[in-house]
């Protein structure tokens, strides 16, 4: 039987973990303040040059600059684009080198990018296969959204796919509530980010949207799109271009990609649209040619213009990597256990949906069990659904959509732009 959680109508005061990621920060809306104080970087990171703070020292200490940072291998290599982005980089997902950058450590808002985060967070703690009951909360989270209902039961891995396919915010409120809390997932977020050493991460929100002292880097994104990499089922929801979501009973919507560097881009395998009017447009582009995958991570850039922003780095990318010095590393994870949900007394459950928020018992809480558990544990890994990099285009064929239906769907969408 598949576990059913009420979500709460609101988010629950909770203890931060341990590991929480840096203090909020008074930055604005992007802003490129670097305040002191944060966490720790990883200690192999120089941090030794004037102005340099530790946290800007992640990477290695070229990544403190403010501006362009690269090193062409003669006056005769290829230069990089101009693209209309405040900050950038590129990056080998496999060796990790970070091929150039644009105020790589810059903070701005993140929009929907900081959904890959969620994702990254949650994926591992949830079951897909188990049923979240959405609350009012999440039903009322505006716009771009996948049409949630109050007291309607949503399965978790559809969530995951109207969270990346089409940047559902109400997804993203269901998802975090479904650890117990929105407070509690949004806790489990930032402990994430600074488990992945992405110190200049502080998420707000579980979907971007905009929210005071919210802001990311664009090395903190490629940080996170590394780790998105590692998981089969975050590539399964976010490369997938076409799906049948159910609204309710005997309401089906499609959802359609937004990312058109899937269908229109050689080599395209993933990544994350966003944006508001503070973030503008903002972009995380994953793609693999000839065995290299590429990261690309953009903020702050002119709204319409990020995918091509992404494209332009990337072939930029694919023709330098290996030819040029790299200007910093990503660094890996830090060696800590990833943060989890379990109860914070230490009892067998979990915090909070098993905790006075209406759960619908069924045969394991006949049995003596917690009936959260089956949300929160088990089969909850990365390996419980399998990498499915050529599903896209077969999920799009098998709801009558070819690629180009899909691309005529988005340019009739395109005509408004509400914030993602």
């Amino acid at each position: 039987m598949l576990a059913a959680i009420t979500l709460p109508a609101g988010p629950l005061a909770i203890a931060q973990p341990a590991a929480s990621a840096a203090s909020a920060r008074a930055a604005g809306p992007a802003s490129s303040a670097r305040p002191a104080g944060h966490a720790r970087p990883a200690s192999s990171a120089r941090h030794d040059a004037p102005g340099v703070t530790p946290r800007q020292a992640v990477g290695g200490r070229d990544l403190a600059s403010t501006g362009i940072v690269v090193n062409y291998a003669s006056r005769r290599s290829p230069r990089l684009p101009k693209v209309p982005a405040s900050a950038y980089v590129i990056a080998d997902a496999g060796t990790g080198q970070v091929l150039a950058a644009k105020d790589p450590h810059g903070l701005f808002p993140p929009a929907s990018t900081l959904k890959v985060l969620t994702a990254i967070t949650l994926i591992p703690l949830l079951n897909p296969h188990a049923m979240v009951v959405a609350s009012r909360q999440a039903a009322d989270t505006q716009p771009t959204d996948a049409g949630l209902l109050a007291g309607h039961a949503y399965r978790v891995s559809d969530l995951f796919h109207a969270l990346l396919m089409i940047s559902a915010n109400d997804a993203a409120v269901a998802l975090a509530q479904a650890t117990g809390s929105l407070a509690h997932g949004i806790a489990l977020i930032n402990a994430e980010a600074h488990r992945l050493q992405a110190y200049d991460v502080v998420a707000k929100t579980p979907n971007g949207l905009p929210a005071t002292g919210q802001v990311v880097s664009a090395y903190d994104e490629a940080l996170i799109a590394r780790q998105a990499l590692r998981m089969p089922a975050f590539m399964r929801y976010d490369s997938d271009l076409a799906m049948r979501f159910r609204v309710k009973r005997k309401k089906w919507e499609t959802l359609v990609n937004q990312n058109t560097l899937l269908t229109q881009y050689r080599g395209g395998i993933g990544g994350k649209i966003g944006w508001t009017i503070a973030a503008r447009a903002t972009y995380i582009g994953l793609a693999r040619r000839h065995g290299v995958t590429l990261i690309v991570t953009v903020l702050h850039c002119k709204p319409l213009a990020e995918i091509t922003t992404g494209e332009r780095l990337l072939n930029w990318g694919f023709a330098m990597d290996g030819k040029v010095r790299p200007v910093g590393t990503l660094v890996p994870p830090l060696a800590a256990a990833r943060p989890s949900a379990a109860h914070p007394t230490g009892s067998a459950g979990p915090a909070g949906p098993a905790h006075g928020t209406g759960q619908r018992p069924g045969s394991a809480h006949r049995r003596g069990e917690d009936p959260a558990r089956a949300a929160l544990a088990g089969s909850a890994g990365p390996a419980a659904l399998p990498l499915v990099m050529g599903g896209a285009a077969a999920a799009a064929a098998g709801l009558g959509l070819g690629a180009t239906a899909v691309a005529r769907r988005r340019r009739r969408a395109a005509g408004g732009r509400p914030p993602r």
